[in-house]
């Protein structure tokens, strides 16, 4: 199906905006973007004058679908808090896609996020990217393995400590993710060394996911708050060599030129929050303009339920509120997360050969009045708002005769 987006004030990200533009889309794929686009006779027609058309926002760190918005221990499947070292674990294998929590993602812009597990193990399992609409997750899902969970700081400490196992302390965090790269290496040389020689050998999940990571296959989402954390995260990575994101970054404000020396990107928040713990005492929303003024690459996180993900523009318009400019701030919602997750020749700008992931907004995203008017997902349309009812409609995702 061809869809062209006409009249709008088209905001590509990755580059200028073109007011009075065009998005042209065909086959889930964006063909063409400007002002000067061969809209095809019969191409469907959605008339953007006085609007704004940005590429659909990203939650690069979020647990939709394995944490369920509003439904307890049943529908948490984010921890198995019963292995330190859980890189085996896949987030993907507990996604429930009709969590409602993926319909106000569509409210928000939000078209494709990465869930991950939680950050009760050190080592909690791989993620996975998925767009915000689908009937199944098998056609939900564009990246099936992005990278790695893991978490440093009090959430491990605590659950271990209270099973009065090792790691109950920072030093035996630190430790159990030492060893396990330790093994993984020695994992590479044996499995290696068996094939060279033409023998058999038992594959090990947990080892075969961190060998990925080692081989720079796969990124490793550090969850850390504490300034002296990431410091400990960045060792480590400096240590085994592996492509790191400091997940959360709730202190990197405080060390940011130490981050934007070490080329460490961040994924910021969730930024509406208490401080609900020792690790948010120095929680900003000051905290992404200092980081991006240093030269850290930002993305901006609900964590989702943590903060309800359609508030993620919001976390966005506040800190530019309190000193983040305002072209960054976009980045962080688009560009920013693609990037540092090696996704970024699938989504988060307007530019040919990119998802057709795309949304019309009633004006400037970052000025809480507006809203999504339509949004569309590898070139469906997916959610409209509705005027004349004052509430937004999501295409059915249900089987019908």
């Amino acid at each position: 199906m061809t869809t062209a987006i006409t009249n709008g004030y088209v905001v590509p990200v990755d580059g200028d905006p073109v007011d009075g533009g065009t998005v042209l889309m065909d086959g889930g794929t964006i063909v063409a973007v400007g002002t000067d686009v061969d809209v095809p006779a019969d191409a469907e027609i959605v008339d953007a004058a006085g609007q704004w058309v940005l590429p659909g926002f990203i939650d690069a760190h979020a647990h939709l679908g394995v944490h369920e918005d509003g439904e307890g221990w049943s529908g948490d499947d984010t921890n198995e808090m019963t292995d330190p070292n859980g890189a085996r674990f896949r987030a993907l294998d507990g996604i429930d896609p009709y969590e409602p929590g993926f319909d106000d993602a569509l409210t928000g812009g939000v078209t494709s996020v990465v869930i991950k597990p939680g950050s009760g193990n050190p080592i909690g399992g791989r993620t996975v990217g998925v767009k915000t609409w689908g009937r199944t997750i098998l056609d939900m899902t564009f990246a099936e393995d992005v990278s790695v969970k893991s978490a440093l700081g009090e959430n491990p400490k605590r659950v271990y400590g209270e099973k009065s196992q090792t790691p109950s302390t920072r030093l035996g965090v630190a430790a159990t993710l030492r060893e396990a790269f330790t093994k993984a290496r020695n994992y590479v040389a044996q499995r290696d060394h068996a094939a060279a020689e033409g023998k058999p050998f038992d594959v090990d999940l947990t080892m075969e996911t961190l060998a990925a990571v080692l081989d720079g296959e796969l990124y490793w989402d550090q969850h850390t708050h504490r300034a002296d954390d990431i410091v400990t995260a960045v060792r480590l990575a400096e240590e085994f060599g592996y492509k790191l994101v400091v997940n959360h970054g709730t202190e990197g404000h405080l060390i940011a030129d130490f981050l934007a020396e070490h080329d460490v990107p961040v994924i910021l928040g969730p930024l509406f929050t208490s401080r609900a713990k020792v690790e948010l005492r120095n929680r900003s929303m000051r905290a992404a303009g200092i980081m991006a003024r240093a030269g850290v690459k930002l993305a901006i996180t609900t964590d989702h339920p943590v903060v309800p993900i359609h508030f993620l523009v919001y976390q966005a318009a506040l800190a530019v509120k309190d000193g983040l400019d305002r072209e960054t701030a976009l980045r962080a919602l688009t560009v920013h997360p693609a990037e540092m997750l090696g996704l970024g020749d699938r989504i988060g700008a307007l530019k040919p050969g990119m998802d057709a992931d795309v949304a019309v907004w009633s004006g400037d995203p970052l000025d809480v009045m507006n809203r999504a008017q339509r949004v569309f997902v590898r070139g469906r349309d997916v959610y409209a708002f509705d005027q004349s009812t004052g509430e937004g409609v999501v295409a059915d995702r249900r089987y019908r005769e």
